[in-house]
């Protein structure tokens, strides 16, 4: 397959933060309080997180991507089009 031949999906629906920690999470067949054993990181707080009840904050971005094996981004940023120019 040649690159002029892929397509970039298209987005279904918009995905907040939070959102996007359960659906990493759930894909990695973790609950939340497993999750939370292996971070560190309370599971009152996670379960805050996925209800964006609170901010995730950089670090607890860090934190988390490194035990759901994913990049950062992919959960500070669920919503991110690359393709968009941006401010920066």
């Amino acid at each position: 397959m040649k690159t002029k031949d892929v397509r970039p999906a298209k987005v279904r629906l918009a995905v907040s933060v939070g959102e996007s920690v359960r659906i990493v999470r759930e894909l990695q067949g973790l609950t939340q309080s497993e999750l939370a054993r292996r971070t560190k990181i309370p599971q009152s707080t996670i379960s805050a997180i996925e209800s964006d009840t609170i901010n995730l904050g950089v670090e607890r971005a860090k934190t988390l991507a490194r035990i759901l094996q994913c990049h950062p981004a992919v959960l500070v940023f669920p919503g991110w089009d690359v393709t968009k120019s941006s401010a920066a």
